[in-house]
């Protein structure tokens, strides 16, 4: 799901890149000795003993970028919010992104509890939404083609989202309903 370098802040300050690359999420156990196994190579680098802090250097997420990381996050607290992601479907896992990267929530958790009130519509547009939404309601193949040919579903599309319920973002459309 994300790959942190997790680099020894001690050896860093001296000079020397020293670290690893970790796939998270991984358990408590296996976190603690991969963190450790960095610091005990730091200190062969370096010659010095006692390293204790670590920084993420770097980061890539496998498939969806849920959040930025920041440098000094807490790698356990982290881990763990992966752990809660890591069984969630794609849909769902945009959806969090949605919901962090709109400020609609500030946490992983509210977000997770709150993706069930999103509804992505990938590959869409505004239009094909607008499209859907007038065909649900009234089956366009009922209706003239008169009609049905000169609907503005380009206005409609431009309503409803100043409406405030519908969001066009990187080739997806995402429906919050709060």
């Amino acid at each position: 799901m994300l790959k942190i370098f997790l680099t020894d802040l001690a050896a860093y300050n001296a000079g020397c890149l020293s670290g690893t690359w970790i796939q998270l999420p991984l358990t408590k156990f296996e976190l603690s000795q991969a963190i450790s196994e960095v610091l005990s190579e730091g200190e062969q680098v370096t010659g010095e003993e006692n390293h204790e802090e670590y920084f993420i250097t770097d980061y890539e997420w496998d498939d969806i970028d849920i959040k930025e990381i920041d440098e000094y996050e807490n790698i356990y607290e982290l881990n763990d919010e992966l752990n809660l992601l890591s069984d969630l479907p794609k849909n769902k896992l945009k959806a969090v992104k949605f919901l962090l990267d709109e400020g609609i929530t500030i946490d992983i958790e509210d977000a997770i509890s709150r993706a069930e009130d999103v509804t992505v519509y990938h590959n869409y547009t505004m239009e094909d939404v607008a499209y859907d939404l007038i065909d649900s309601c009234y089956n366009l193949k009922d209706i003239p083609d008169l009609i049905a040919n000169n609907i503005d579903y380009d206005g409609i599309a431009r309503d409803l989202e100043h409406d405030g319920t519908y969001w066009e973002i990187d080739g997806d459309v995402y429906e919050y309903i709060g």
